[in-house]
């Protein structure tokens, strides 16, 4: 049965197929890191503790990073991390820079496309519009699937894009996973999905389960849970949107 457990931020630790999987490892404690520049809301990062221990976290076998912004793989994780466990990157660029962080068991999601008897395949993303989303750079998400498994994307950090409805028409998953908060500089359009992105991956999958992530633990992030379920409240989604608790596991 999969297992999902959002950690916090976008770090998820995921059951799936006998294998255990985590994702964008961002491990820090509360308050290691400054404020992200040019944002509103300026609190150290990440906002909120952990909900549960790092060696615990850490006990999976592979970890899946899709690309390498602080709050996605961060200086704790790096140091907590294991050597040579396997660790999935999105490119060639990124999986030389894990290297040189001392990783030497790390490959590109191009190059691990199973692992037993899941398959993973890459999907691309649009982290922001315009000249943000230039600066944000590349950014990927992945689908699992397994024979006995339901198929599961995790969209990365993106907004709602045609990258997206690609993915979703190619794979049909049937859980999704997508990094919410409406995360934002001062200037320009939110660079993860904001309420209307997140009720349009609805529309386009709407017999899909979406789990909400990356909300409450970063500084930029505007969107917070209470205003999402008032909106999915609204549009009668509850049945079709879930919003976790940091800490919380989903089954399906």
């Amino acid at each position: 049965m999969m297992r999902i457990r959002l950690i916090r931020n976008a770090t998820l630790v995921i059951n799936y197929g006998d294998k255990t999987f985590l994702v964008d490892p961002f491990l820090a404690p509360k308050g290691t890191y400054a404020s992200f520049p040019n944002t509103a809301n300026q609190v150290g990062n990440p906002t909120v503790h952990l909900p549960a221990p790092i060696n615990e976290i850490i006990e999976v076998d592979a970890v899946i990073v899709t690309h390498l912004h602080l709050d996605h793989f961060d200086t704790t994780a790096i140091e907590a991390l294991p050597k040579d466990i396997l660790v999935i990157s999105q490119s060639d660029t990124d999986a030389k820079s894990i290297r040189e962080k001392g990783f030497s068991n790390v490959q590109t999601l191009r190059q691990v496309s199973t692992i037993d008897n899941i398959s993973l395949s890459q999907t691309s993303g649009q982290h922001g519009k315009g000249e943000i989303g230039l600066i944000m750079g590349e950014v990927s998400g992945v689908v699992f699937k397994h024979p006995d498994e339901k198929k599961l994307y995790i969209a990365g950090d993106t907004i709602w894009c045609e990258d997206v409805e690609a993915a979703i028409e190619e794979h049909e998953p049937e859980v999704i996973v997508v990094n919410g908060g409406a995360a934002q500089f001062l200037q320009g359009d939110p660079i993860t999905m904001n309420k209307e992105d997140i009720y349009r991956t609805y529309k386009e999958a709407p017999d899909a389960i979406i789990v909400v992530a990356h909300m409450e633990a970063v500084n930029h992030c505007s969107l917070t849970r209470n205003e999402l379920k008032d909106f999915i409240e609204d549009k009668a989604l509850t049945v079709n949107v879930i919003v976790p608790e940091d800490g919380e596991t989903i089954a399906f």
